[in-house]
């Protein structure tokens, strides 16, 4: 959504709508990931989660959190290189839990076996 807002094939106010629109649901995403890690004691997952849950918090108490239509090209560069260090810290979170549920499952169905 931002490289077309950069190269000009949409308008900033469809593309910072589009973007806000799924701004709230990712956060509280984040928040349950945090918090059911927590509560099945997962500690290294937790603490991997902590503080980007904890940067959410505060973005969403100071109101800063959305994307302002007025000011999208004076924070596109820097939104855009944010994003993409969130969706590599997503897609590591999501590996390692894939990973645990495959090796949970191994070793479930080899002590079944026995």
């Amino acid at each position: 959504m931002l490289s077309d807002l950069e190269a000009d094939f949409i308008n900033p106010y469809d593309a910072s709508s589009r973007i806000n629109y799924f701004i709230v649901p990712e956060f509280i995403g984040q928040g349950l990931l945090c918090a059911f890690c927590l509560l099945t004691g997962h500690w290294i997952m937790f603490l991997m989660t902590v503080p980007v849950t904890c940067y959410h918090m505060m973005l969403y108490m100071k109101q800063q959190h959305l994307i302002d239509v007025t000011e999208v090209f004076r924070v596109l560069n820097s939104e855009k290189k944010f994003r993409l260090a969130k969706l590599a810290y997503y897609l590591t979170i999501i590996i390692i839990i894939v990973f645990r549920l495959v090796l949970m499952l191994v070793y479930y169905l080899d002590s079944e076996d026995e």
